[in-house]
């Protein structure tokens, strides 16, 4: 069945129609999970993101710029519905930090990320704290600084950069894990 335009599934959004609104899920659901997944700590918690983007997006509609991709619309909105969902984390009182002590310090710095696939590093990524795991995606994925990562994390630019430390730091010790194991 061949699928409407997009600007068709959009105007129908606008108007609160069901069926476009599940068209253009649907036809984004794969791109806007990829998206989501590096940003929470399993699949379950990136579908929950993904779902609150699409409302966003649907109540948001509105907004949309059509001079721009839609792609590159949607991922802004994932990106920042991830980081809004761990700023609420962050204020449940039982919130615990990774203990800097579980932190084992390695030797070996020089361990590339290209012997992992893609799925393995994204498993290794989520198993970070969300504060460490937030720093990595912003910085080393979307190729945000350290500035921005703050202004929109609410933390300063030292925690931002703290934060990608103990994030590689971490996925050392995880990497080195891991090569145990095989």
């Amino acid at each position: 069945m061949k699928q409407p335009p997009l600007d068709e599934l959009l105007s129908g959004c606008g108007g609160n129609d069901r069926r476009s609104q599940q068209a253009l899920y649907d036809r984004f659901y794969a791109y806007g999970l990829a998206v989501a997944l590096p940003y929470c700590s399993d699949a379950g918690e990136a579908r929950e993101v993904l779902n609150e983007a699409f409302l966003k997006v649907f109540t948001g509609i509105g907004r949309y710029d059509p001079a721009q991709p839609f792609t590159a619309w949607l991922r802004v909105i994932v990106v920042r519905t991830a980081i809004n969902r761990y700023h609420h984390r962050m204020r449940e009182p039982d919130w615990l930090e990774l203990d800097e002590a579980l932190i084992l310090p390695t030797t070996n710095h020089d361990e590339p990320l290209d012997q992992l696939s893609a799925e393995e590093l994204l498993k290794l990524t989520q198993r970070l704290p969300p504060a460490y795991r937030l720093a990595l995606n912003l910085y080393a994925v979307e190729g945000f600084s350290h500035t921005e990562i703050a202004e929109m994390l609410g933390i300063s630019v030292g925690a931002s950069k703290s934060n990608l430390s103990k994030a590689r730091a971490r996925l050392r010790v995880l990497m080195s894990q891991l090569r145990l194991l095989f």
